[in-house]
This record gives C-alpha cells, structure tokens and sequence, in this order.
C-alpha cells in the first residue's frame, strides 16, 4: 500500500501522529529541543486537547528559526539565492505553523497530507545525492535520505494503523531515529559550508 493510501485510511490519531512525526524528524532545521514537542504526543496517547502545548511549541520554536523562518520574504530569497537551508527552514516552521489547533480528522488529514509531502521535500533539499540532475522520466529510485523518510512516514501509519494508540511509542521512537540522521546532515553541511567561507 503507497503513502498515500495509508494517510487516505487513517484516522485522527494516526493522522495527528503522521503529521508530528514528519514535523520532529524536521526539527533540527530550528535548532530546537526534542522536548518541546513532547507534550503534543502526550495529548495523543491520552486524548487530551492539544491546542495549549501547540501554541507553547510555536512560540519556543518559530522564534528559534530566526530570519530563515520568517515568511514568505524568506522563500523569496532562498529562491533568489538558491539556498536549500534556508528553503527548508521555512518549509518546516511552515509545517508548524500550520497545525491546527482542532485535532480532527478532517482538521488534520490535509495538514498530515502537507506535512508528508514537506518533509520528503526538506530531505531531498538536504540529501547529497540528490544534488544530481533529476531523472527526466522520474524512473530512478530516490536518494537515500528521501528513500529512508518515506519508509519513516510508512511505518508510522502502520504503527497507529495495527496498534493504535499503544504504537505511539514506537513511532515516538523511529522519529527520534530520523531526527538524529537529520541533525548530522545538518551538522555536516553548516561545517562544510564554514570551510567554504559560504
């Protein structure tokens, strides 16, 4: 079953969980801690309302993003100066920007749909590999860190999907994975970009 089957026939938790765990892999992108988002999985284990630890998210984290993150001026300049860090600040200050405070299944499937499609976006900005030109038919098999997202946005909705609320832990825990190999990408190309003088 493709991605998108799978967000198509999940429900509001598994579409809540799909969209946060996209946002927390991403999140290196702010410089922001792990734990900020904490609360938000919380409210999905116990159902509770989400919005007040949304808000808490936005105000510590969109402040983080600094200049990068600022807007629309912001996807203006990166264009206009082809830099895909900053392009995928945005995109990810985006992304939690427009959560909705509403956790709904027809407030959060399109956010969830977004957030999937942003977070493959962000990885293959990102991704080394991908750096190549494209393939003109699109017949090639993503790059590496694109391939290992997709898979990470799968298994999470096949988590919520079989297990419910207990496979919360577990896609709690290959986000984290994703998070990491994100931060050293991060990490690698702001030290290759020092050595550069860029």
């Amino acid at each position: 079953m493709s991605l998108e089957e799978r967000i198509a026939r999940a429900d509001e938790r598994g579409l809540a969980a799909s969209g946060l765990a996209c946002l927390d892999r991403c999140l290196p992108l702010l410089d922001g801690d792990e734990e900020l988002l904490r609360p938000l999985w919380g409210s999905l284990a116990d159902g509770s309302d989400w919005s007040a630890p949304l808000e808490k998210a936005r105000g510590a984290l969109l402040g983080l993003g600094g200049e990068e993150a600022a807007g629309a001026g912001g996807d203006e300049h990166a264009a206009a100066v082809g830099d895909e860090h900053a392009e995928a600040v945005r995109l990810v200050a985006h992304m939690l920007d427009t959560a909705p405070a509403e956790r709904t299944a027809e407030a959060v499937r399109p956010w969830a749909e977004s957030c999937s499609a942003v977070s493959l976006r962000v990885h293959r900005l990102l991704d080394p590999a991908a750096e190549v030109a494209p393939d003109p038919a699109g017949t090639e098999d993503p790059p590496p860190l694109v391939a290992a997202e997709l898979r990470r946005q799968i298994t999470v909705l096949e988590l919520l999907e079989g297990h419910g609320k207990q496979g919360l832990r577990r896609a709690l825990d290959v986000s984290g994975e994703g998070r990491r190999v994100l931060r050293a990408v991060v990490s690698r190309r702001a030290r290759g970009n020092a050595e550069s003088g860029v």
